[in-house]
């Protein structure tokens, strides 16, 4: 791992390590060759802490190509089917950094190297890339940052420049906010489309099928307490929080930054659940239980003002009387049928822009041609903006 200092190549590193752990089963070993920089191989240690993934222990006084040989020497010891490098960066390419990177290189003989860029740096990135391509060799580049305004429009300069492929996207700090790179999502992003596909994959990720099962039934019924108010807000964050998904819907990316002025963020989906979480029991089942010495105790234990705990229940009322609109009428049973088909969730990445037209089509049709009821499934607040959208 390779690139310039500030640019996200330690966190990066981390991503890509439980993405290996997690969607490919591989056993990972991370090992931070950064002697540079204060508290970097802590940084790395620690990330590797929380993703359960291997640190090489840490030896003070070493230099990079040693750190390097011992990371090789373990990874094969141990028995690790990948060990990432993670080398030092600098605020500039200057011949130091450029030696030690090809020591390391000529050390380990890596199968992958990968240079990763801040995506909002523009096309000073393609000058980066060069330089890296021409006297260490990489063989893709990761661009961070591509949740931000930059929108990471010099990756297409990138990709003709250097004519390495964009491996990775980083769309947020959490680790698992990275994406393969697709050169028709990032086009749709950068043209402000969003990335419909990638929505639904974060959905297939995040939803486990039993539960997703459990709530069709029960909205099915009419039934929505506060209970299962928590269990979709707890889904936006899974899914990467309001920005992100913002960022994934069509038209809805130029808003990203109004609706953060506006408190629309994540902060306020936990404060939110923090609201719900101070409630009884029985209160969450029965919202209409929260009278006012009632709703003085849920604001207090969750630190927050009344008035934010009074727009929650509102938001939670309109919900609910949706909920047992479409109950009555069938109509969440046919959004269902439609969306899921008869055998079981589409891939959406393998169907084509007709399937994908139509499959909407058809859970509009299921909800009655009513689209995006207010304050459904969104904090009260963003449907205005779909709306005026």
């Amino acid at each position: 791992m390779v690139g310039l200092q500030g640019s996200g190549k330690t966190t990066t590193t981390a991503k890509l390590a439980k993405r290996l752990t997690e969607k490919n089963g591989k056993r990972v070993l991370l090992a931070s060759l950064d002697t540079n920089r204060p508290a970097a191989m802590e940084q790395l240690a620690i990330l590797g802490a929380q993703i359960g993934v291997d640190s090489l222990p840490i030896v003070k006084g070493e230099t990079a190509v040693q750190i390097a040989r011992r990371a090789k020497t373990q990874a094969s010891l141990g028995g690790y089917d990948v060990v990432f490098l993670d080398t030092a960066g600098r605020l500039h390419i200057d011949e130091v950094l450029m030696d030690e990177v090809q020591s390391v290189r000529d050390i380990a003989q890596p199968r992958e190297t990968l240079l990763v860029v801040d995506g909002l740096t523009g096309q000073d990135a393609v000058n980066v890339a060069t330089e890296f391509d021409g006297k260490v060799g990489i063989t893709g580049v990761v661009l961070t940052r591509m949740d931000g305004d930059g929108r990471g429009g010099a990756a297409l300069s990138m990709r003709a420049v250097t004519g390495k492929p964009i491996r990775f996207v980083g769309l947020g700090e959490k680790m698992d906010a990275i994406e393969t790179f697709e050169a028709d999502r990032v086009a749709g992003r950068i043209l402000g489309m969003g990335d419909i596909v990638a929505l639904v994959e974060k959905a297939q990720e995040t939803f486990e099928a039993e539960q997703a099962e459990r709530m069709a039934k029960r909205f099915a019924k009419g039934l929505f307490n506060m209970n299962d108010l928590k269990m979709q807000l707890e889904q936006m964050l899974k899914m990467g929080g309001m920005q992100g998904l913002m960022g994934m819907m069509p038209g809805m990316g130029k808003h990203q930054a109004a609706a953060a002025e506006a408190g629309l963020d994540d902060r306020m989906l936990k404060r939110q659940i923090a609201l719900i979480q101070s409630m009884t029991k029985r209160e969450r089942a029965n919202p209409d239980l929260l009278a006012a010495s009632r709703k003085k105790r849920v604001a207090a234990g969750a630190g927050l003002e009344v008035s934010e705990l009074n727009r929650l229940l509102k938001q939670h009322k309109q919900m609910a009387e949706m909920m047992k609109k479409m109950g009555k009428g069938g109509m969440m049973k046919q959004a269902m049928k439609s969306l899921m088909g008869k055998g079981g969730m589409p891939d959406p990445s393998k169907m084509s822009p007709d399937e994908l037209a139509e499959a909407a089509k058809g859970m509009r049709e299921g909800m009655g041609g009513m689209g995006m009821p207010r304050g459904m499934t969104l904090p009260a607040g963003l449907s205005g903006l779909m709306k005026k959208r």
